[in-house]
C-alpha cells in the first residue's frame, strides 16, 4: 500500500462520522443537493452584481428606503457590500458537489481542500507579516480593522469548510457550509440595519448581537436547511436542531474562537447528530 493511500484513506472520514452516515433513514440524492447550490449561488450572484452595480450611494439609498435609521446607514451601507462579497463561499459547496457529480473520489477531493486551505492560509499568514504582501493584498479593502494584523475571516472559513467537509458526510457538510455563508450574511445585515428596534437588549458574548439578527440566522437556516433535506422523512427535527446551534454559535462564539471555523463544525455536527437519532426511531423501510 502507498504512502499516499495510507494518509488519506483515514483523513477522507477522519472520524467515522461519514461511513455513520448509513445509520441515516435517508440522505438527500446527489442531484437534489446539486440543484439547491446551484440555485442559492445563481440567486447569491445576481444580488452580489446588483449591489456592485448599484455602488455605495445607491446601496444607502437601498438602506433608507427599507426603513434603516438615519444613524446607521453608512454603516449598514458598508456591511452589505462587504458581506455580499462572503456570499462567493457558496462556490465551496457548489464545486464540491459537482466534482462529486463528475466521479471525483472522495479522497481526491478531500486531498484538493486540504491543499487549498493550506495554501490560502498561508498566504494570509505571509500578508500579516510580509509588508510587501500586505500593501498589495487584493481584497484588504474588505478586511475589518481588527484582521488588518491577524488572520483574516477568510482563512477561518477555510479551516471550518475543510473540517466539515473532511470529518461529516457530504450533504451534513454542505448544509453546514451554507448555513454558515448565509445565516452569518443574514444575522449582520438585519442586526445591522434592525437590531434593538423591536427588542431593546443586546445579547452574545460581547453585548453587540441582537435578538433581531439571531432570529433573521435561525430562519434563514431552517428555511434552507428544510430545502436541501426535502427528501429525508423527519428532516424538520434535525433541520431545527441543526439550525439553532448554528444560531447559538454565531451569537455566543464559544470559546472566542472565529465564528466562521466553529459554526460549520458544531452545526454539523449538531445535523449529524440529529439525523442520526431521527435514522435510528425511523429505520430504512
Amino acid at each position: 500500500m502507498s504512502t499516499t493511500a495510507t494518509f488519506s484513506t483515514p483523513l477522507s472520514d477522519l472520524l467515522g462520522f461519514v461511513a455513520n452516515a448509513n445509520s441515516y433513514n435517508q440522505q438527500p440524492t446527489a442531484e437534489h443537493l446539486f440543484k439547491c447550490l446551484f440555485t442559492l449561488t445563481t440567486m447569491s450572484m445576481v444580488w452580489y452584481v446588483y449591489v456592485a452595480q448599484k455602488g455605495h450611494g445607491g446601496i444607502r439609498s437601498l438602506a433608507r428606503d427599507c426603513g434603516v435609521r438615519l444613524n446607521r446607514i453608512r454603516s449598514v451601507a458598508n456591511e452589505i457590500e462587504r458581506k455580499s462579497f462572503h456570499l462567493s463561499g457558496l462556490f465551496v459547496p457548489l464545486l464540491w458537489q459537482y466534482t462529486t457529480h463528475k466521479g471525483v473520489s472522495r479522497e481526491s477531493q478531500v486531498n484538493i481542500a486540504v491543499s487549498i486551505c493550506l495554501f490560502g492560509c498561508t498566504s494570509d499568514l505571509l500578508r500579516v507579516y510580509i509588508p510587501f504582501v500586505q500593501k498589495h493584498w487584493p481584497l484588504k479593502k474588505i478586511l475589518r480593522e481588527h484582521e488588518r494584523n491577524q488572520l483574516c475571516g477568510a482563512s477561518y472559513f477555510a479551516f471550518g469548510c475543510t473540517i466539515a467537509l473532511v470529518c461529516f458526510p457530504p450533504s451534513v457538510a454542505i448544509a453546514s457550509i451554507v448555513w454558515l455563508v448565509m445565516g452569518d450574511l443574514s444575522a449582520a445585515l438585519i442586526g445591522r440595519s434592525f437590531g434593538g428596534d423591536a427588542v431593546a437588549v443586546k445579547l452574545g458574548r460581547t453585548g453587540k448581537k441582537s435578538l433581531e439578527g439571531s432570529f433573521a440566522m435561525f430562519f434563514i437556516c431552517v428555511v434552507v436547511g428544510m430545502m436541501m433535506f426535502k427528501e429525508v422523512p423527519l428532516r424538520e427535527y434535525a433541520v431545527i436542531f441543526g439550525a439553532l446551534v448554528a444560531t447559538m454559535t454565531e451569537l455566543f462564539e464559544p470559546f472566542g474562537v472565529n465564528d466562521n471555523l466553529t459554526i460549520p463544525i458544531f452545526s454539523a455536527l449538531s445535523l449529524h447528530y440529529g439525523l442520526l437519532r431521527v435514522g435510528s426511531l425511523c429505520p430504512k423501510a
